[in-house]
């Protein structure tokens, strides 16, 4: 079991208490997080990750194939499995990008509740901001006045500027979602974007649809200014951390919190767009399953990187799952530490 702490774990004893689990489904993933609270954060005691490709051929055809469909939904039924043969609390399961933009995303997540039973809600982009800085939130308790953060996803790419207030939790004060992903862009650019000239129509994409995000906030002028956290949170910036950092495999407890220079970062990139499309598959940090998507990823940090060249990156191998479970959390303390109207027995609650 690994200990994660969305709100830095301080050492105090571990409480036994009740499971919650969150489900996040993305343009190219399906994820599953079980927790039980300790401390500020949480134990994990289950989780399950699969490359679905949910999104692709979306960005040509508007909606979610059929192979698409049913990959995710073999995931779906291997994590309705997983929550059967464990008595859980809660369960959030939501779904992103894909489902929001497919024409018949919401007769998929029709079948997925009558064959499983998950019922999956499409959340809004500033509700996927807003998740993924609730999980990233301690990463951000270091000074400071301002943080970026953004997450690069598989059909999106989120950036929440944020106001960061002493120790309190910090306030999203702008966001924006930008309709392109790891997926969308090697889809447009196939194998384009493996030459110099390709990565560049990539990354000059992106970077046009970044301006009038800063415009309105000016985040240029405030990372001059200083104090500024830059924060990414992705497969993208976690794989360029492992290897800056030269890791022989992935390990999570190495690159979650780890800062990047802007040097370290800009390096990294260059030996990922060295490896070529075989050795991004031979990487044991990559694999053959997300070797297409990396060239396509590092474009969109390549972007806001250029946009906003902040001297230090934070990495942060945490997202929407952590977020979903801190929320359950908070919620049902705060709810178990409510009084009773007066004249009315404290109620229990039933959760599916």
């Amino acid at each position: 079991m690994v200990d994660i702490s969305a709100h830095a774990l301080d050492g105090s004893a571990r409480v036994p208490g009740p499971a919650y689990a969150a489900l996040d489904l993305g343009t190219n993933n399906c994820r599953l997080l079980v927790g039980t609270p300790a401390g500020d954060g949480f134990r994990v005691v289950d989780s399950f990750s699969r490359i679905v490709r949910l999104g692709e051929g979306l960005h040509n055809s508007g909606r979610l194939s059929q192979d698409a469909m049913e990959r995710a939904m073999a995931a779906l039924h291997g994590c309705a499995a997983r929550l059967a043969r464990r008595p859980v609390y809660a369960v959030r399961a939501i779904a992103t990008e894909a489902c929001r933009r497919a024409a018949n995303g919401g007769e998929f997540l029709a079948r997925v509740r009558r064959e499983t039973g998950l019922s999956i809600d499409v959340i809004s982009s500033r509700e996927e901001a807003e998740l993924a800085l609730e999980s990233c939130s301690p990463l951000l308790r270091k000074g400071g006045r301002r943080a970026l953060l953004f997450d690069i996803g598989g059909g999106s790419t989120e950036l929440a500027w944020v106001r960061l207030i002493g120790h309190g939790r910090p306030e999203l004060i702008g966001y924006v979602s930008l309709p392109v992903g790891v997926v969308t862009l090697a889809e447009r650019f196939a194998s384009h974007g493996d030459d110099d000239t390709g990565f560049a129509a990539m990354r000059d994409d992106v970077s046009d649809r970044l301006r009038p995000f800063e415009s309105v906030h000016c985040i240029g002028h405030e990372i001059q200014q200083g104090g500024v956290h830059f924060l990414g949170t992705s497969g993208t910036v976690t794989t360029l951390a492992g290897i800056a950092m030269d890791l022989p495999r992935y390990s999570r407890p190495a690159v979650d919190g780890a800062v990047l220079s802007q040097a370290d970062a800009a390096v990294a990139l260059q030996r990922l767009r060295a490896l070529g499309r075989a050795g991004l598959a031979e990487h044991p940090c990559i694999g053959a399953e997300r070797a297409d998507f990396v060239l396509p990823g590092c474009a969109i940090f390549a972007a806001i990187h250029m946009q906003w060249p902040a001297p230090e990156i934070v990495v942060a191998d945490r997202g929407l799952r952590e977020g979903m479970l801190l929320r359950m959390i908070r919620s049902e303390r705060t709810r178990a530490h409510r009084p009773p109207r007066p004249g009315r027995a404290a109620p229990t609650r039933t959760v599916a």
